[in-house]
């Protein structure tokens, strides 16, 4: 049993918890993530892990209550146990001396971004971050974001963020691909698939690599079900065992964002019944 031994909400609907996995804290780096089941009859949900601990043996993870099992999770409280955690799960970030990087959060993805903006700054890179939101109350880990770069920009759709400005992060991002003063080597860009495909789209143009992290539908974890199919280049690839990161200049967008919504009406009806029941 994983005991849950902090719980903060960091916006509406979005919340971080750390939780005792010693074996895991060991062990896990930036770029990899967690599965985890409340209890018997729960999923199996995806993480990509925020943080950890190795001294403490925890780890902590960041969720948004979209649905029957991350709202199940979000109702847990301090000192309750999580049923399973297995990992560390996929390849780690592979972090070298690039020069100069952006790594680039939006919404949720923000969460993990920072582990692999942290990292990079750790060896030698200057990490300039872009982190975005629809609001103002929806951008998390702003400080932490901060601290783990050289220079921090906000973006929000409404511009309702009094230190950033109204627009994209690809508006951001195309700003600094643009101004020669920069010299970017390498983009990392984590969110939802329509915005990290844009992100893609964008820097194809500019020849700068550009690195992606694909969470698509997972069960077991492991290579076995096939369930993470994505397709990259020419090559069908397990998200699970082969990434969760990919060249985004190589993934097929359309595909990606089909395979995304297969459960979503399922989820729906799921999520509609959870709700009935604790009214």
């Amino acid at each position: 049993m994983y005991k849950i031994v902090e719980k903060q909400e960091l916006a509406p609907t979005v919340k971080l918890m750390k939780v005792e996995a010693p074996g895991i804290a060991r062990k896990i780096q930036a770029g990899q993530f967690i599965i985890l089941r409340t209890d018997e009859k729960g999923e199996r949900i995806p993480l990509t892990m925020t943080d950890y601990d190795r001294e403490a043996g925890t780890i902590t993870i960041v969720f948004q209550e979209v649905g029957y099992s991350t709202k199940k999770l979000g109702d847990m409280k301090e000192g309750d146990a999580i049923l399973d955690v297995v990992g560390p799960l996929g390849e780690a970030t592979h972090v070298g001396d690039f020069g100069t990087v952006v790594c680039i959060g939006g919404g949720l993805g923000i969460a993990p971004v920072l582990p692999i903006a942290r990292a990079l700054k750790e060896a030698g890179n200057k990490v300039i971050s872009i982190i975005g939101a629809r609001c103002d109350e929806l951008l998390i880990l702003e400080d932490e974001m901060r601290e783990a770069s050289a220079e921090l920009f906000i973006t929000t759709d409404d511009g309702s963020c009094s230190l950033g400005i109204k627009g994209f992060v690809t508006d951001q991002l195309k700003a600094l691909l643009d101004d020669p003063s920069y010299d970017i080597k390498h983009v990392w860009a984590i969110g939802p698939v329509v915005m990290m495909k844009f992100c893609a789209e964008l820097t194809r143009g500019y020849n700068t690599p550009t690195t992606v992290s694909m969470n698509p539908i997972m069960v077991d974890g492991t290579g076995m079900c096939g369930a993470c199919r994505v397709s990259v280049g020419d090559e069908t690839k397990f998200a699970c065992v082969d990434g969760p990161e990919f060249d985004g200049h190589k993934i097929d967008w359309d595909l990606a964002e089909k395979r995304m919504n297969l459960y979503k009406a399922r989820e729906q009806e799921i999520m509609r019944q959870y709700e009935r029941g604790n009214a």
